[in-house]
């Protein structure tokens, strides 16, 4: 049995798919391309693939990654190639390659994510710089976010671990973020640009998945 770990793209077409097709759209191409995926044991058998951390309805992302077991002997070239032709528009497979079976679960491996974020650039560059400068000087920064089951309470500054302004146009600005993903919490983009006072985000983009070094 092989691990094999996937690094891919979701773009806008499909920016809108749940989590949950998301993975039905990856076993339906497994499957056209005649690749044998593993299968978890027990009375509900599941095939083995695990996203790093799912994406939110609505965010794009060029370096998502996955890993999946396959019963199959192929290279990860041929891989690529097979399954790719299978993909619908808006996914893609970038790269695949091999890893160790026995490494923790992909998403055990996962400490942050890094992000673009378009916001409105009406407030002038110096205005957001200050805005960024602000908040991560900050030691605490009590929020709130209401969700289905209620409303949470939290501090957002420890899921911010860098900001800065990528760059600035006339109608939209850019900014970075680098944001806590993981067991000890997730930071979420539209949040941290909702505490900044900065406008709703016109577009979020992840751009790099940061996994444990050790």
């Amino acid at each position: 049995m092989n691990r094999l770990r996937i690094r891919f793209k979701r773009g806008p077409v499909v920016k809108y798919i749940s989590h949950l097709d998301i993975i039905r759209v990856w076993v339906r191409a497994f499957r056209r391309a005649g690749i044998e995926i593993a299968y978890s044991e027990g009375f509900n058998p599941r095939p083995r693939l695990s996203l790093a951390a799912p994406l939110a309805i609505g965010v794009t992302g060029d370096a998502e990654l996955m890993d999946v077991y396959i019963s199959d002997t192929i290279s990860p070239h041929n891989f690529t190639a097979a399954v790719n032709r299978q993909m619908p528009a808006g996914m893609e497979i970038m790269n695949t390659y091999q890893v160790d079976s026995t490494l923790p679960s992909l998403q055990a491996q996962v400490t942050a994510a890094e992000y673009a974020v378009e916001v409105p650039s009406g407030e002038g560059p110096d205005c957001i710089r200050q805005a960024l400068t602000a908040m991560l000087a900050r030691e605490q920064f009590p929020w709130q976010h209401e969700r289905d089951t209620g409303i949470k309470s939290y501090d957002l500054r420890p899921l911010i671990e860098h900001m800065w302004l990528e760059s600035y146009g006339e109608n939209v600005a850019v900014i970075g973020m680098r944001l806590v993903c993981g067991s000890r919490g997730s930071g979420r983009p539209e949040q941290v640009v909702k505490a900044l006072d900065l406008g709703c985000p016109r577009s979020v983009h992840r751009t790099r998945l940061i996994l444990k070094t050790s």
